[in-house]
């Protein structure tokens, strides 16, 4: 089945509108975070309202976030740790293990536990309709935001996130989507009476076609905003000869949205063993609440990417 174009913005946002984010992350664990922060920090189109952690040890993440603000003099950029476990299952992630390289990096220390959510449902409400909540780590926070206030989705302006494989699930489940599948659900419209506006995800079909190895990476990351995700990059590599645009795609797709083509239908996941946190896509849904990225063009997203972050 070929998946159905929609329109070339991809319902999305025009490039020269200034768009206001949120940032919802599980920095810390694989380094494309630290680059989509990165890229957001150089986008001048981009006004970020804030940005909260996620998952095991989010004040360690919080204090990741802080140390790239500050690296460019970014201090206005609110952040707030979430919530360190999963709702229903133990959490997969339990360390940051990025942080470790912190080392003397200039950057806030003292975080308020578990202010995250409370922060994002302020937020929105002091903003509504024009709000992008860009969520690419597990999806437990923005459950929490929209199980405790069930307007809140209908108050945003779209809903983006890194989450999902939709038209290949032999190679199993994506991180995020497993790493808390109840709240998954929940953010896919689970139990929920009215989602956003616009909801689009940014699944492994396409990510992982935007890989670098790690020489041209460490020679690449020559912006200031990277100087100290290069210092994180340096523990990811320990393990990996390369990175993958998992988050990075989805943060340039809001300003770049023909990067991708997209598919519209409907999503559910599986909260059943042996599949739990699967993301299941249907093109043939009588309604269609959520689009997916189907193709991306690899070569165009390095280009844009590396002629913002400079």
């Amino acid at each position: 089945m070929q998946p159905c174009r929609i329109r070339r913005d991809g319902g999305m946002t025009l490039p020269d509108d200034r768009e206001k984010i949120l940032l919802d992350t599980d920095i810390g664990t694989d380094i494309d975070d630290a680059l989509a922060l990165g890229y957001l920090l150089s986008e001048p189109r981009c006004e970020l309202l804030g940005v909260t952690s996620v998952t095991g040890e989010p004040e360690r993440r919080a204090e990741m976030v802080s140390a790239i603000c500050r690296n460019v003099g970014r201090e206005d950029v609110p952040i707030h740790a979430g919530c360190p476990e999963a709702l229903l299952i133990p959490m997969k992630q339990t360390r940051a293990q990025q942080a470790g390289a912190l080392g003397d990096w200039d950057r806030q220390r003292d975080f308020e536990p578990n202010s995250a959510v409370e922060f994002m449902r302020r937020t929105i409400r002091s903003n509504v309709g024009e709000v992008t909540l860009l969520a690419i780590g597990p999806m437990t926070n923005v459950a929490l935001l929209f199980a405790t206030d069930p307007q809140i989705p209908a108050m945003l302006k779209r809903l983006v996130l890194m989450c999902g494989r939709f038209f290949d699930s032999t190679d199993g489940v994506e991180w995020n989507a497993s790493g808390d599948p109840h709240a998954t659900a929940i953010v896919y419209g689970a139990g929920c009476r009215a989602g956003p506006p616009r909801h689009v995800s940014f699944g492994l079909d396409v990510t992982l076609q935007c890989t670098m190895d790690a020489d041209t990476c460490r020679k690449k990351f020559s912006a200031r905003v990277l100087e100290p995700v290069l210092d994180f990059a340096e523990v990811w590599f320990a393990r990996s000869d390369r990175i993958t645009f998992h988050d990075p795609l989805a943060a340039a797709c809001i300003f770049q949205p023909d990067l991708c083509t997209y598919a519209e239908g409907r999503v559910t996941v599986s909260l059943d063993a042996p599949t739990m946190g699967r993301t299941i896509f249907d093109s043939d849904s009588g309604e269609k609440p959520h689009a997916v990225a189907s193709e991306v063009n690899a070569e165009a997203f390095f280009e844009h990417y590396f002629a913002v972050v400079k």
